[in-house]
């Protein structure tokens, strides 16, 4: 401002200016179409009707598999000669037979289980999928979904990290719905997605021109009864994509 002769008004425009510019223009030059036009479709749909919670799975409403009924009927009555030729055909078809129906049991297991699983995940999280409020979501950890369901953890965790659900209030990777827990002031256990909210509530209204440092943070959650350390803060921030209070100051 010194050096350019600027008025703090006349800064703060250039500053807005500078914020919108891309410090890498050609970053976007090897991109794929593929890559700016990634879609996700949902594996599960949930609609909430007369206060009550439906899920469906239209992706994996697939037409019925059977085995065909021909090549099972040969090998149901044994209508085969006793020659070398017909024996290895009829080998050659009990082979196949039996991997279709592998196929098909395999793809009834993976079906029941995203079903159980998703539905385990809507029982811990009713009262969060009613209207979406993230105050409403329970610490949740990927052994409480493994105990209800009795699958491993590992079989969970695959669930978790590859699959989107369509709510009345948004889409949202199932992943979204676990976190740790940290108790309150009152010795509640309550979600970190609820305390990093209200992080992200307190840094949203501050004074932009005298920005919350990391202990004023500490104290205005310790204030709402949410009991964080110095060094969680630091921690949320950073996940939240928020810099420190220095790097938030405005003119």
């Amino acid at each position: 401002m010194s050096r350019l002769h600027l008025s703090e008004e006349e800064m703060k425009a250039v500053l807005d200016e500078i914020k919108r510019l891309n410090p890498s223009p050609g970053g976007q030059i090897d991109d794929s179409y593929a890559d700016q036009a990634q879609q996700v479709v949902p594996d599960f749909v949930l609609e909430y009707e007369n206060g009550e919670l439906i899920l469906s799975m239209p992706r994996f409403n697939i037409p019925e598999l059977r085995v065909n009924r021909k090549y099972s009927e040969i090998m149901e009555t044994g209508k085969y000669s006793e020659s070398k030729a017909d024996k290895e055909a009829a080998s050659f078809v009990k082979q196949k037979i039996d991997s279709a129906k592998w196929f098909i049991e395999a793809l009834r297991q993976r079906q029941n289980t995203l079903y159980s699983t998703m539905k385990a995940i809507l029982d811990y999280q009713h009262d969060y999928f009613i209207d979406g409020d993230e105050g409403s979501l329970k610490p949740m950890v990927l052994k409480d979904i493994a105990e209800i369901t009795g699958f491993d953890i590992s079989t969970i965790s695959r669930v978790v990290n590859s699959k989107w659900i369509e709510t009345h209030f948004g889409i949202f990777p199932l992943k979204y719905f676990f976190s740790e827990g940290l108790e309150n002031s009152d010795g509640e256990e309550v979600s970190t997605r609820e305390i990093k909210k209200a992080l992200r509530e307190m840094v949203d209204n501050e004074d932009k021109h005298n920005p919350l440092t990391d202990d004023e943070l500490v104290d205005g959650l310790s204030a709402k009864g949410y009991k964080v350390a110095r060094r969680t803060i630091a921690k949320y921030r950073a996940l939240l994509d928020i810099p420190k209070a220095r790097l938030r100051r405005e003119l």
